[in-house]
C-alpha cells in the first residue's frame, strides 16, 4: 500500500512538473505587420492582409507549403473520382472556436457564401457545386474538366454555420456579407483555427488567444498569444523590432534590409516574389487613356528599371508583364521599356503633345514603398506633359476609393489567388462583370474580347503545352494594348528576433502560419 502511494505521489509531481513545464513554455508574440485587418470577415475581401487573417483564425481545406505543394488541413485526403469531380475527406473532430464540431454541412455554407462574395466568387466561377456525400465527405463539381481545384480548395477555410444563422439585434442576416460596412460578421468571427481573436481595436492592436481546442495536436507552434500592432512607416516597424519592442516585423523595406542584416539580435528572411506592382488607367474617366497610344505613352516614360534600382534598392524585377518567370504565361519576349523619346512621340500621334492632366491614387501602407513609387511616377509621366495630382492614404482609407474607381490611375498589387497566371488575367483585366465577379479589381476598365476568351478557354485546359501558349498570347495582347501600367515584382522580407523561428512558417504567398511557430 506504502509502495502504491509513493508510487502515485511520483506520478502526480511528474504530472505536476509537466504541467509547470508545459505552462512555462506558453510563448507570446509582439508583431508588427503594415496594416491589420479591415474587419473579421474574411469573404469580404480579397487581400493579403484578410487570407493572412485566415489562416491564424481559420483553416483551409488544404493550404500551401513552401515547396508550392499542398499539405492536407481540414480535409485528411481527397481523390478525383471523374473529370469534373474531386471527393475531400473531411478530418473527424474538428472544433470551431464556439465549441461546435465541424461536418459538411458548415464547409458547403462556406462554399455557398464564397460564390456569393463580390471579391471572391470570380475565382469559384468553374465550381457548379458542392455536394455533401456525408457529415465527413464532400465533393467538388466543375463545370468540366479543371486543372487548379487544389489551388481553389485553399480558399475554402471552413465557417461555423450555426455562428452564422440567424439575425443579430438589428435585425440583420447574421451571413451577410457588406464591403466596408457594418455587418455582423464584420466584427464576429467563427472559425477552427489555432488562435481566437480576444480583443481588437481597429488601426491600433488585434490580440489573439490560442484556441484551446485547436485540433491539429501535432502542431510545434508553442505561441500562447499574439499581439498584433499596426505600424505603418517601415523605418518605425524597424526600430521596434531592433530595440525589442517586438519579436516579428513585415515588410522589411527594402532601404533597412542592410541595417536588419547586420543586427545580431535579429534574423532576416527574405524570397524571390510573384506579386506584380500597377497602375491601372481609368478608360472610362478618361477619353484619352482610351487611345492606346496614349496608354502605351505612359508605359514608355515610366523608368520601372530604375525605380527597382533606386527606390525598391533592387527589391524586386522589373516587369513587363503580370505573370512572373516560372508561371505559365510568362512570355520571354516581352521585356520592360523605357523610352521617353516613344512616348513623347505617341503623345504627339495622338494630338496630347501639350499634354492633360490627371488624377492619381495610391495607398501609402499597402505595398513596399508605394507612396514613394506613385510620386516618382507622378515626377516621370511630368516629362510628356502629363500633370499629376496624386492622393495617397492608408490601406483602409483606399480600398473604398479604389471600389468607387476614384481616380483616373490607380495603384494596384496583385499576387496570383492560384499560383497560375490565369488568375491575374480573371481579376485585374478581364471586362468587369459583377455577376461573376471578373473583373473585380480591373479598375482601368480595360476590355478585349480576346483576352475574355483566351482566360475562360484556359480553365478547362489540362494540357500545359497548349494553356502556355494561349496564356503568353493574352500577355502578348496586353503588352501591344498597354492595358495597364507593369512596374515590378516585389520581394518578400521579413524578420524577427533571434530565437523566433520564422524561416519555418513564412512563404511566397505571404500567409506566414503563425499557428506552427516555435519561439525559444
Amino acid at each position: 500500500m506504502e509502495d502504491k502511494m509513493k508510487k502515485s505521489l511520483v506520478v502526480a509531481a511528474s504530472a505536476l512538473c509537466l504541467s509547470i513545464s508545459g505552462f512555462a513554455q506558453a510563448k507570446t508574440l509582439k508583431m508588427a505587420y503594415d496594416a491589420d485587418p479591415v474587419s473579421m470577415d474574411i469573404h469580404e475581401q480579397l487581400s493579403g492582409g484578410t487570407l493572412q487573417l485566415s489562416h491564424m483564425v481559420c483553416d483551409p481545406l488544404v493550404r500551401w507549403n513552401q515547396e508550392l505543394g499542398f499539405d492536407a488541413r481540414v480535409a485528411s485526403g481527397w481523390e478525383r473520382q471523374n473529370d469534373t469531380t474531386v471527393r475531400f475527406n473531411l478530418r473527424k473532430g474538428v472544433k470551431f472556436h464556439s465549441g461546435r464540431e465541424m461536418t459538411a454541412k458548415d464547409v458547403k455554407f462556406t462554399f455557398n457564401r464564397l460564390k456569393n462574395s463580390e471579391d471572391f466568387k470570380g475565382i469559384f466561377v468553374n465550381f457548379t457545386a458542392l455536394n455533401i456525400i456525408d457529415d465527413h465527405t464532400i465533393d467538388l463539381v466543375t463545370e468540366g474538366p479543371y486543372p487548379l481545384v487544389l489551388h481553389t480548395a485553399t480558399y475554402i477555410f471552413p465557417l461555423d454555420s450555426e455562428f452564422y444563422s440567424g439575425q443579430d439585434e438589428r435585425g440583420r442576416d447574421k451571413a451577410e456579407i457588406v464591403k466596408h460596412g457594418d455587418a455582423f460578421a464584420s466584427t464576429n468571427i467563427s472559425c477552427t483555427g489555432p488562435y481566437t481573436v480576444s480583443s481588437r481595436e481597429q488601426g491600433v492592436k488585434v490580440e489573439f488567444d490560442r484556441f484551446a481546442d485547436y485540433w491539429d495536436t501535432n502542431s510545434p507552434g508553442n505561441v500562447d498569444k499574439i499581439v498584433l500592432t499596426p505600424i505603418k512607416e517601415g523605418p518605425t516597424r524597424v526600430a521596434a523590432l531592433l530595440s525589442g519592442d517586438i519579436d516579428f516585423a513585415a515588410p522589411i523595406p527594402p532601404t533597412d534590409l542592410d541595417r536588419v542584416d547586420a543586427s545580431n539580435k535579429v534574423d532576416l528572411v527574405t524570397m524571390s516574389g510573384t506579386r506584380i506592382i500597377t497602375f491601372q488607367m481609368n478608360q472610362n474617366r478618361r477619353d484619352e487613356l482610351k487611345d492606346a497610344r496614349v496608354r502605351n505613352a505612359i508605359v514608355y516614360a515610366i523608368n520601372n528599371k530604375a525605380i527597382v534600382e533606386r527606390i525598391m534598392k533592387n527589391f524586386g524585377t522589373a516587369a513587363a508583364q503580370m505573370s512572373p518567370k516560372g508561371y505559365l504565361g510568362y512570355n520571354d519576349a516581352l521585356q520592360p521599356r523605357y523610352d521617353l523619346a516613344k512616348a513623347k512621340s505617341l503623345m504627339k500621334e495622338a494630338g496630347h503633345e501639350a499634354g492633360f492632366t490627371l488624377t492619381m491614387m495610391a495607398p501609402n501602407n499597402r505595398y513596399v514603398n508605394d507612396y514613394k513609387i506613385a510620386e516618382a511616377v507622378a515626377g516621370m509621366l511630368a516629362k510628356i506633359n502629363i500633370k499629376v495630382e496624386l492622393t495617397t492614404m492608408p490601406k483602409a482609407q483606399y480600398w473604398p476609393k479604389f471600389d468607387e474607381r476614384a481616380a483616373d490611375i490607380m495603384m494596384i498589387g496583385w499576387h496570383s489567388d492560384t499560383e497560375d497566371s490565369a488568375n491575374f488575367y480573371e481579376f485585374l483585366s478581364m471586362t468587369p462583370d459583377s455577376e461573376t465577379g471578373y473583373g473585380q479589381y480591373n479598375s482601368g476598365n480595360y476590355s478585349n474580347a480576346r483576352v475574355d476568351e483566351l482566360t475562360l478557354a484556359t480553365a478547362k485546359i489540362t494540357d500545359d503545352a497548349k494553356r502556355a501558349g494561349m496564356l503568353q498570347e493574352v500577355e502578348q495582347i496586353m503588352f501591344d494594348e498597354a492595358a495597364f501600367v507593369p512596374l515590378h515584382w516585389q520581394d518578400r522580407a521579413w524578420a524577427a528576433a533571434k530565437g523566433t523561428h520564422i524561416d519555418k512558417i513564412v512563404n511566397v504567398m505571404n500567409f506566414p502560419y503563425l499557428g506552427d511557430l516555435v519561439m525559444d
